[in-house]
């Protein structure tokens, strides 16, 4: 019965959504009988190749930038895989009564927990450094391809864009005879501006 209830709840609150979703594009509709709704990807504008050029140029720099500090990171990880195959070929010596020195075996686990621990600190300091880059470099970014969206979107007749990478609960996906995706389109548009 639980379960029934629980599914019951679940295509409520989809039904809810479609309609929701339906209400909204017969709304805009009627309000732009001549315009248009079209959907973009901007999780596509970050593509190596394919997205807009700036935006490309400004994560290679930022992934160029933080190169040592990557590398960094694969050696203390190739370490860490290093002594703790060393502790296991230990363990698994004294267990088949091979003779073992009991203090090495102690001092590569000291070294493998303290390595972990400053795995795990510089990890987290570089992905806090590296999003504040990419926060900041990419930001103005951001900022300057909303006006050309809304110069794209006006030239070619369409009244709202909706972003599909930002659709957390599928709303878009409930209204699919509208769909128009102008990603690759608006990419274009955007990189022949100078």
């Amino acid at each position: 019965m639980g379960i029934t209830i629980n599914l019951m709840k679940k295509f409520s609150s989809l039904a809810h959504t479609i309609l929701f979703a339906a209400a909204f594009a017969s709304a805009a509709f009627a309000q732009t009988a001549t315009q248009r709704i079209a959907v973009i990807d901007t999780k596509a504008f970050e593509a190596a190749g394919t997205g807009i050029t700036k935006y490309t140029n400004a994560l290679k720099s930022i992934e160029t930038e933080f190169a040592p500090t990557k590398k960094e990171l694969e050696n203390i990880s190739a370490r860490i895989r290093s002594v703790d195959t060393e502790i296991k070929a230990g363990t698994e010596a004294a267990q088949r009564g091979r003779p073992v020195d009991s203090r090495a075996i102690e001092a590569k686990r000291e070294e493998y927990e303290r390595l972990k621990r400053d795995y795990r600190f510089k990890e987290e300091d570089a992905r806090t450094r590296i999003n504040r880059r990419v926060s900041n470099v990419t930001g103005p970014l951001d900022l300057a391809i909303g006006d050309p969206l809304i110069e794209y979107g006006k030239q070619n007749g369409y009244a709202i864009i909706l972003d599909v990478s930002r659709d957390q609960i599928g709303l878009i996906v409930a209204i699919p005879d509208e769909k128009i995706d102008i990603t690759k389109d608006f990419i274009t548009f955007f990189n022949a501006k100078p």
